[in-house]
Formats: C-alpha cells, structure tokens, sequence
C-alpha cells in the first residue's frame, strides 16, 4: 500500500509515519501544497496513493484545500469515484461543522487526535486497506 501523509507537526509526523509504515509505503509532507504536489506526481508516474492522511490545521494549505486539491486531480485525470483515493482527515478540531465540512469535500474518515491507534486501525480495516 503507498501512503502520503500530510502533517506539520513534528511529533506527530514522526509518530504518524512510524505507524503507518508497517502498512506500506509512507511518503511525509510537511503541508497541504506539498501533499497535493507529492498526489499529482504519484499520478503522473502512474503509481497512485492507496490512502491520504491528512491534517486539517496546516501551514501553506490546510487539509480542506489539499483534500480539495487531490479531488480536483482526480476528475482531470478521470480516475472514476471507485477508485478515487481514501482520505483520513486527522485534527484535533471535532466539532460538527468541521466533521461535515470534511465529508462534503470527499473525505473517506475523519479521525479526531489525539490519534487512537485501535481505532485508527479498525478505519483502515473497514477501507479494506489491511
């Protein structure tokens, strides 16, 4: 599995690739511009993303820009909505609006932090990921 994570946090970057590395191929951006222009060269080399992390508080572009971004992508290059990437938007912001905002921009999961690597885990079970 190739995964992109998004993540301006150091620490918990670092925690972030150390976990999902045992599930794949982990690539690291420090921003949303980053995490959509890591997505475009993955298509581009036709080697796509299976899943996207994402942090919504970022600098540069936050995740509801980046998530935008890599949808944006993915109806120039055609990629039909089945076999559009998953998208796990990770923040420490749970209020409703938030939540819903994410879904209506093509969010997968949206997984409050502190990460809780069980259920973290059981999301990736449930995209048939692992």
């Amino acid at each position: 599995m190739r995964i992109l994570l998004a993540e301006d946090d150091f620490v918990t970057r670092k925690f972030m690739s150390n976990f999902l590395s045992k599930y794949g191929e982990c690539d690291v951006t420090v921003d949303g511009m980053e995490a959509v222009d890591a997505f475009l060269m993955a298509l581009e080399e036709e080697n796509p993303y299976d899943l996207v992390c994402l942090d919504i508080m970022m600098p540069v572009m936050d995740g509801y820009q980046a998530l935008v971004g890599i949808r944006n992508l993915e109806k120039e290059k055609n990629i039909p909505a089945e076999k559009a990437v998953k998208v796990i938007m990770a923040t420490a912001l749970n209020e409703e609006r938030n939540v819903k905002m994410a879904f209506d921009l093509g969010c997968t999961i949206y997984s409050g932090k502190p990460i809780d690597q069980g259920r973290f885990e059981e999301a990736l079970k449930k995209l048939g990921l692992v």
